[in-house]
């Protein structure tokens, strides 16, 4: 009899264990998290979106880590796929163009920047958008953290929607300029509205782009640091010391819903 309770608790933790295993592949909007046939299955059931989360690996003064854009770029692309709910992720785009390499030029003179040759990060993105609409992803959606490849994902995206404009079954690429635009222009202005002067909001790792950082996870930036004022040459572009993740969580919450808003209408309008 104990030998039978024993299987019976034994099959009951198996259970309860598959059971959490399917609830938390049913979950996840990062593709990374699931099996092939997880994903199969999630696109059979009309997940069709697929995000595609670019980050950049340069540096961010003192005070912030060089992964600053591809952690942002991962979490926000959560936070949307989910607000969507027919949407995924895919993995983070960490290497991109960052500028010359030799003689270096802008983020390239500091240590731990990397760059790539802005063809082959084209190539990379066509060969992507090419694997997930192989797949059976409906849209692509480029979501670029960093300004410096903007025009890059609008090639991309240009190319493969005239070459796929009557393929069926069909297939549409966005290069999400509104997520760009809203980190960039639309968080800005809200700082503004709040008193904080363009020479401090930044345009890069200044109050903006620290306070999303901090917003997103407060160790990518060393807090003791933001004591001391930005001298010239420290990469910094504006005045991080104000920074909060309090201030940066209007910004996240503003990039996800224009970027939501703006997935859906171009989604939606064919």
């Amino acid at each position: 009899m104990r030998a039978l309770r024993r299987a019976w608790r034994l099959a009951a933790l198996l259970a309860l264990a598959f059971g959490a295993s399917v609830a938390a592949a049913a979950a996840t909007p990062f593709i990374e998290e699931l099996t092939s046939t997880e994903l199969r299955e999630r696109i059979g059931a009309g997940a069709t979106t697929i995000l595609v989360p670019i980050g950049g690996t340069e540096q961010n003064g003192a005070h912030m880590v060089l992964g600053k854009h591809n952690v942002r770029a991962h979490v926000l692309a959560g936070r949307i796929a989910q607000e969507l709910g027919n949407a995924l992720v895919a993995p983070v785009l960490a290497y991109v163009p960052e500028g010359a390499i030799d003689p270096p030029a802008a983020h390239m003179r500091y240590t731990g920047t990397i760059s790539i040759p802005e063809p082959a990060f084209e190539a990379v993105l066509e060969a992507t958008a090419r694997s997930f609409r192989h797949h059976g992803f409906r849209d692509v959606v480029f979501l670029g953290d960093h300004g410096g490849y903007q025009r890059s994902e609008e090639r991309v995206a240009a190319k493969l929607n005239r070459e796929w404009s009557s393929a069926q079954p069909p297939c549409h690429v966005h290069a999400l300029v509104e997520y760009y635009r809203a980190a960039a222009q639309g968080f800005g202005a809200t700082l503004a509205a709040r008193g904080f002067s363009a020479a401090e909001i930044g345009t890069h790792a200044g109050l903006a782009d620290t306070a999303l950082a901090m917003a997103v996870d407060e160790s990518l930036v060393r807090k003791d640091l933001l004591v001391q004022a930005p001298k010239p040459g420290d990469g910094v572009q504006g005045d991080p010391r104000r920074a909060t993740a309090e201030l940066g969580r209007l910004g996240v919450q503003h990039i996800v819903e224009v970027s939501v808003a703006a997935i859906r209408e171009r989604t939606h309008a064919r």
